[in-house]
């Protein structure tokens, strides 16, 4: 099913469906997946045993992941990606200690880790608003009810494996909304991670999660379907005389390969006679900020506090000339989200830097590569693979490291950058281009789109042209000299600021070739030495206005590097148009 039509039909009726929650969307909130925890054992058990220092960044580094990956398993360790892998990690360490498995887990998802998204609070919206009725989940964080306390300012009890029995009676007494939590909540006692805990699920939550299943249909979001007993869980519902009679719907990143489970399960609910639908979606906060934009009666109130960057304004009072901090606007944009995955290629005979961008000119706009440990990939598989042929020996999916800042990370920050650049100015009269580490946008002067950049000439009048008495020297590239030329650009370099990601625009000077901007010092100085803070300020909203394509003050949009493709072969972006703001505070 595509996107827009799951939407629609939420959107119809959405207190008819219940919702499964797996840990991605937790994971939207700045928490780790079971995959990320995984690691994070992993890592912390090899530092023991070999008396070695491994920061969680470093965890991200492939070279590092082989290394630990082989060590535990020359020490009687699942394989890597093996079913049982989760539980047997947590057996073989903590044992039966579910005391220390406890505190692990409190610690690495303690509620001051997380930040919640806009999908996040889009969920605490929907259930506070009465358009969810019921939530199941297999996480053990805080992250809903966190949401439910930032959008109302009110408190919502989970029922898990302490108080089991309550579950059921709520959702016959139709108490909602009704949170349930199948593998219990890490600030209690029990819990199910360890193998003999995970064979079955708790009987008392297992019966209302059948009951729901006959009542609602279910949308499953941020799970895999890697967990026997769940899976079983959805397969015993099939058996109910009226299964999901409103459909069950499982929402997927367009791209990721589909569990074998995931699609037996869907196969065998279509034999039920039960409507299911797999349904591929962008981001979790793509598709929940698209079901909130299209549900009608939605509360005014709690509408400002989902989407923050579209309904808040600024209204400070200015301190007079002299005698107060001033306020200052920053050249920042925030950036909401950015891509969760890639491609990693691996090859017969290793690629050098050269080899890289040499395909990279023979497939202008269509692939983007970095090169670390391994060579990642932004593109279509069919692309890479027409340009590699034969060398090319494997195409897997990859995740990109969630910290830009790390110093380990600065590669796939440029990367990153790239590929933003080549989104925002797809569609737009914009070239994109990238040095060694610097990405520029610039104003492409031959466009047929003169409306666009109109603004941009009123304040700097011509955007383009040549370079006066300046000549290319002469080289083997350019082996006669010629005229360099100019145009107005603006570098975009992203930088994490408290936690947050944000794409900074500081307006430039473009000179072709590039080569030749050091004997070009004194025209883009010229160019330059007027653009003070009125005329900076005006440039930064300029620009601002070409990227977004509106006047608008507070408007988000979504772009990608590429026009076709989706998942870990097309990066995606989501960015708000208000820029920073900063104040001194009193001390």
């Amino acid at each position: 099913m595509e996107q827009n039509e799951f939407v629609g039909k939420y959107c119809l009726r959405p207190q008819n469906f219940a919702w499964f929650l797996g840990a991605g969307t937790s994971r939207a909130a700045g928490l780790p997946t079971a995959t990320d925890i995984l690691w994070d054992i992993k890592r912390r058990y090899y530092c023991r045993e070999e008396n070695q220092e491994i920061s969680r960044q470093d965890i991200q580094n492939e070279f590092v992941k082989v290394r630990i990956q082989d060590f535990m398993e020359s020490k009687g360790f699942p394989k890597l990606w093996a079913d049982n892998e989760y539980s047997a990690y947590f057996n073989k360490i903590f044992g039966d200690d579910k005391e220390r498995q406890r505190n692990y887990l409190q610690a690495i998802l303690s509620e001051d880790h997380v930040s919640l998204s806009v999908g996040n609070r889009v969920m605490g919206g929907l259930l506070s608003s009465g358009h969810i009725r019921a939530v199941f989940t297999t996480n053990f964080d805080s992250v809903v009810e966190k949401a439910i306390a930032q959008t109302v300012g009110e408190s919502l009890s989970a029922y898990h494996l302490e108080g089991s029995a309550s579950a059921n009676n709520a959702l016959n007494n139709e108490e909602y909304p009704l949170y349930v939590k199948l593998h219990g909540d890490f600030r209690y006692e029990a819990l199910k991670n360890l193998p003999e805990d995970l064979e079955t699920q708790n009987e008392e939550l297992s019966q209302c999660f059948m009951n729901a299943a006959n009542r609602f249909g279910f949308i499953v979001i941020g799970y895999s379907g890697r967990d026997v007993s769940t899976m079983a869980l959805f397969r015993d519902s099939l058996a109910s005389n009226n299964p999901f009679p409103h459909g069950l719907y499982w929402m997927g990143i367009k791209g990721a390969p589909i569990h074998p489970e995931v699609s037996e399960l869907m196969e065998l609910a279509q034999s039920k006679g039960a409507h299911a639908d797999y349904v591929e979606i962008e981001t979790f906060d793509a598709l929940m900020l698209r079901l909130w934009r299209n549900i009608e009666d939605k509360p005014i109130d709690i509408d400002k506090k989902i989407r923050r960057t579209q309904q808040s304004k600024v209204d400070i009072p200015l301190p007079n000339p002299g005698k107060a901090n001033p306020i200052m606007r920053l050249n920042a944009l925030p950036v909401l989200s950015f891509p969760e995955q890639c491609l990693k290629l691996t090859f017969r005979t290793p690629k050098t830097w050269s080899d890289l961008r040499k395909v990279e000119k023979e497939t202008p706009g269509n692939l983007i590569f970095v090169k670390t440990d391994a060579v990642w990939c932004w593109g279509l598989k069919s692309d890479v693979k027409q340009a590699f042929r034969e060398e090319l020996t494997s195409v897997e999916q990859v995740d990109i490291p969630r910290d830009l800042a790390a110093v380990t990370n600065r590669p796939i920050k440029g990367f990153v950058e790239k590929a933003l650049c080549m989104a925002l100015a797809r569609r737009k009269p914009l070239l994109s281009r990238s040095t060694r580490n610097k990405t520029f946008l610039i104003a492409n002067s031959l466009t047929d789109d003169n409306n666009a950049l109109h603004p941009l000439t009123e304040i700097t009048g011509s955007i383009s042209g040549i370079v006066p008495g300046v000549f290319t020297p002469i080289s083997d590239e350019y082996p006669q000299a010629e005229q360099v030329r100019w145009s107005e650009a603006v570098q975009a370099s992203l930088d994490v600021k408290d936690g947050n990601l944000w794409l900074t625009l500081n307006p430039d000077i473009w000179i072709w070739p590039y080569s030749a901007r050091e004997i070009s010092v004194d025209f883009m100085q010229r160019r330059r030495n007027d653009r003070f803070n009125k005329k900076f300020n005006d440039l930064i909203s300029t620009w601002s206005r070409i990227i977004f394509g509106t006047d608008e003050l507070n408007v988000e949009i979504e772009v990608s590097s590429f026009a076709e493709g989706s998942g870990a072969q097309n990066p995606y972006f989501r960015l708000a148009s208000r820029t920073a703001f900063s104040k001194k505070l009193l001390s």
